[in-house]
């Protein structure tokens, strides 16, 4: 998994608790569990300097604790005004009870 980056464990990651992660070289991520399936967004509201963490998750998708605006966890797709431009997904991978990705700029 040279190509991979560890994030956090999976048991850390609950139902309606996003887990920020803040890794060195990396923008600040989030980790969302939802029905069953772990994702990985940003972390940064690409409307306000705002931690999605900080918003309320409701199923797929996560608000904004500023302006209430939201995106679709599994795509990054700005769901509720004011946001406008979709946050990044990552693709995730699940190995020994850890949350990876591909490190950014890598194929994976």
């Amino acid at each position: 998994m040279s190509n991979k980056v560890r994030l956090c464990p999976v048991a850390d990651v609950k139902e309606g608790e996003p887990v920020g992660v803040f890794l060195e070289h990396l923008p600040a991520l989030a980790v969302y569990y939802v029905s069953g399936d772990i994702y990985v967004t940003d972390n940064m509201c690409t409307h306000g300097n705002a931690m999605l963490t900080d918003g309320y998750q409701d199923g797929g998708i996560i608000e904004c604790p500023f302006h209430g605006g939201s995106f679709d966890i599994a795509t990054g797709a700005a769901k509720a005004f004011p946001c406008q431009v979709p946050i990044k997904t990552y693709t995730v991978a699940i190995d020994e009870g850890w949350v990876w990705i591909d490190k950014p700029g890598e194929p994976s």
